[in-house]
């Protein structure tokens, strides 16, 4: 069998989280959530040549990125772990809005370990590939697994479902959200009752709400601005994650209206499974 040198033109694909329940909060500060993850046709696109020596380097080809991002702490991490003396640089094709609630660093990480996997020749199955995706984001482990998803706990448990083919607009201001001010905001709630799945599935679509999305509009003007766009255009829209995107279901018809100046508008359908899910065994 040759040896791979590289593997190019490898999606690392979006999720939209069609509803998020805070139902907790565990002694040490995680917050425990309820949610349905689902996979999007819109992604960022990495590259990975193999390198020799553990050389580890990183090449942004549409925007900088932090100095050390998921990318290169998910491929060091595997490195230390397998003990290979493997080497890559990976490039990457940043297409996904950042602070927009919709997982783009955690699946370009998730992206790394399936690709490294098997540049590096490990063939190691997901089982092995699990707890290092959750120890760099509990949504790692959500891209790894390659199914859209009914997800709890801190975003660990994980529970495969079927969702209907359906068309999105998703819409991400200019504005950011950092995570981190709203998980700590005090106005958060962090009590809603718990869900089940056929609560779910007998409206997939128009079930729950965010609860985030409160403390976000206050955050970030930009959220509530979003929001009412889409409502005015007769759309039951809501944010995904912590925001700052915003999406609603559309159909064939919908016509939309431009968006501000600035913001970012993207159509998208869900798929049924991640375009790299046969790239890893699943024992688990």
């Amino acid at each position: 069998m040759a040896v791979l040198k590289s593997l190019h033109n490898v999606p690392a694909p979006a999720k939209l989280n069609l509803f998020l329940h805070i139902t907790g909060r565990r002694p040490d500060g995680y917050h425990l959530i309820e949610s349905v993850f689902m996979l999007v046709d819109w992604w960022d696109i990495l590259h990975f040549d193999l390198l020799p020596d553990g050389e580890l380097q990183r090449r942004d080809l549409t925007m900088a990125l932090p100095p050390d991002d998921l990318c290169l702490r998910a491929a060091r991490l595997l490195q230390q772990v397998s003990g290979t003396d493997a080497g890559v640089c990976i490039s990457i094709e940043k297409r996904l809005p950042a602070q927009a609630g919709m997982g783009g660093g955690s699946s370009d990480a998730a992206t790394t370990l399936l690709a490294l996997n098997r540049l590096w020749g490990l063939n190691w199955p997901l089982s092995r590939l699990l707890p290092l995706g959750l120890s760099l984001g509990a949504d790692v482990s959500f891209f790894l697994r390659g199914r859209n998803a009914w997800v709890q706990g801190i975003g660990e448990q994980i529970q495969p479902l079927f969702l209907p083919a359906a068309t999105f607009a998703v819409l991400k201001p200019e504005q950011g959200l950092e995570t981190a001010l709203i998980f700590k905001d005090e106005a958060l709630v962090r009590d809603s009752s718990p869900a089940t799945m056929a609560d779910f599935a007998a409206r997939p679509y128009a079930f729950g709400r965010n609860d985030l999305q409160a403390v976000a509009r206050r955050l970030c003007p930009q959220v509530d601005q979003s929001l009412e766009w889409f409502s005015r255009q007769g759309l039951r829209p809501g944010m995904t994650g912590s925001g700052s995107a915003v999406f609603a279901r559309i159909s064939s018809d919908t016509l939309l209206s431009d968006p501000p100046t600035g913001w970012q508008l993207q159509l998208c359908s869900n798929l049924e499974i991640h375009p790299l899910a046969g790239w890893v065994s699943c024992d688990v």
